[in-house]
């Protein structure tokens, strides 16, 4: 377990619904991207350590889907959503349903981008529809998951 030199920042948008997530990472966009498109890279480092993963599909293109389980202490959770654009190495646009909240749809953009020097910043959004949802997904303890999720993507990218 390693602790990342990069902060991850997470900020709730005043004017919207929207949740912002910033990080660099030291690798370049296109290898990042991967990390985000691959299901046998996603699966090693998306979530926190005490969950494990795994992957019903996921079909990484413009009109594609995915569906995959976290598992952790007995309990297991599934998310789903659909791949609304997708452009490798620059943008990955989707939704993102939990199926434990099945009525919670967020948009999410995920956007790479190259700030030399072999870097990525990383830069998410997650639009829901309400700014409660927005609150209770802040609240639900996705920031944890988020920074010991890129921590791990950050040992992944090293290795």
């Amino acid at each position: 377990m390693t602790t990342s030199t990069h902060e991850t920042r997470i900020t709730a948008d005043r004017d919207v619904p929207l949740v912002r997530i910033v990080r660099e990472f030291d690798a370049p966009p296109e290898k990042v991207f991967r990390a985000h498109s691959d299901p046998a890279l996603l699966v090693q480092w998306l979530g926190p350590r005490r969950v494990t993963m795994r992957v019903d599909h996921y079909d990484c293109r413009t009109g594609g889907s995915y569906r995959y389980i976290h598992a952790s202490g007995g309990n297991e959770f599934g998310f789903h959503g659909s791949f609304h654009e997708v452009r490798p190495s620059e943008l990955i646009v989707q939704t993102f349903t939990f199926e434990g909240m099945p009525d919670g749809v967020a948009l999410e953009r995920v956007r790479f981008e190259d700030i030399g020097g072999g870097r990525t910043r990383l830069t998410a959004t997650s639009l829901v529809d309400s700014f409660e949802a927005r609150d209770a997904f802040l609240a639900s303890g996705m920031e944890g998951g988020v920074r010991e999720g890129y921590e791990r993507l950050d040992e992944l990218l090293a290795g």
